[in-house]
């Protein structure tokens, strides 16, 4: 398990490599000037200019790519002012590590921008996680058990029914109904973990907002997996040696029925992380998704480059965490 463990934390250090490698390509390297889009409307050509100079631009990828992995351990230097660039170089913002860049638009650096607004996404989009794994997962088991009766015929119906509804549709209808027409809660603000019975009410709407599409499509894996391994000569076996049907169901049935599952996890998380946007904005949540809109917005491209490295980050952590979690389901995982 250890040279196992060692293997996947090596390949997903490689993957963010690559993953940033890639992003930074297609930021600075694609036909639209990203000079030319951060500086404005009535930006004159020696601004545009300027502006290349201020971003790095003007150097080679490598040299761009060496610069900004640098600043993740040891201290960047940037002009305060890309237009008094020549003027007056001692005007510099000093940007400590771990440095994602500095954003002109907001006067600060780009991890001082992000770095409130973090806990306010992965809280939302772990406690999405939390609500998909275990409801989608239990009532998947409960429609396999019932199978072909009523209760199962209800909830593979009533799963094909949510699975339709787009996130920012049913986010709207739960704010629009549980808010503001019945007053059943107020509305949802992100307050901490220092209050933590508040931090967890407020994140009830938005959590099951963004996980009940996933909730709807884990019920029927789960189902169809279940159905599968319940006809496992095993467990017949298991059964004629006296062994109890909740041990059956929960330790031999289930273990193997999460391995499928557990496997496309991962996966999941990176695209709850690419719904955070929409759900973040119809509540009001100040998070990375929220940022994400905005800097797209006023073509802040900093702070969009960041936002894109952080979620990769969390994607390969999650996948990360999920493959190890996989191979202590299945201990027979080696590879």
């Amino acid at each position: 398990m250890f040279w196992y463990t060692v293997r996947r934390v090596v390949a997903g250090c490689v993957l963010l490599v690559i993953t940033s490698m890639l992003t930074l390509v297609l930021f600075y390297v694609a036909p639209t000037d990203p000079a030319r889009l951060t500086c404005g409307k009535n930006c004159t050509p020696v601004g545009i200019e300027n502006n290349r100079k201020y971003l790095g631009l003007d150097k080679p990828l490598v040299d761009q790519y060496v610069a900004f992995v640098g600043g993740l351990f040891h201290e960047r230097q940037f002009p305060n002012d890309p237009g008094l660039r020549r003027a007056r170089p001692d005007l510099v913002v000093h940007c400590q590590a771990p440095c994602l860049g500095y954003t002109p638009l907001h006067d600060e650096e780009v991890w001082t921008y992000l770095k409130p607004k973090i806990p306010v996404t992965v809280s939302m989009v772990a406690g999405a996680f939390l609500i998909w794994m275990t409801s989608g997962v239990l009532l998947g088991v409960v429609a396999a058990l019932f199978r072909g009766k009523l209760l199962d015929r209800m909830l593979v119906s009533g799963s094909l029914v949510l699975y339709s509804f787009p996130t920012f549709f049913l986010s709207m209808i739960m704010f629009e109904l549980v808010v503001f027409r019945f007053n059943w809660m107020a509305v949802p603000a992100y307050t901490g973990v220092a209050h933590f019975g508040s931090f967890l009410y407020n994140l009830v709407l938005p959590c099951v907002s963004l996980a009940h599409v996933f909730i709807a499509g884990y019920i029927r894996q789960t189902r169809t997996y279940m159905l599968e391994v319940m006809q496992e000569d095993y467990l017949r076996t298991a059964r004629s040696k006296g062994v109890s049907e909740r041990s059956v169901i929960f330790k031999h049935t289930l273990r193997a029925a999460l391995i499928p599952i557990v496997t496309v996890a991962g996966l999941d998380f990176g695209a709850a992380l690419a719904g955070a946007p929409i759900t973040e904005t119809i509540f009001n949540y100040q998070g990375l998704g929220y940022a994400t809109v905005n800097s797209v917005q006023v073509f802040d491209l900093p702070v969009t480059f960041a936002i894109v490295i952080l979620t990769s980050f969390f994607v390969i952590v999650a996948n990360l965490v999920v493959d190890l979690f996989y191979g202590v389901i299945d201990p027979r995982v080696r590879y």
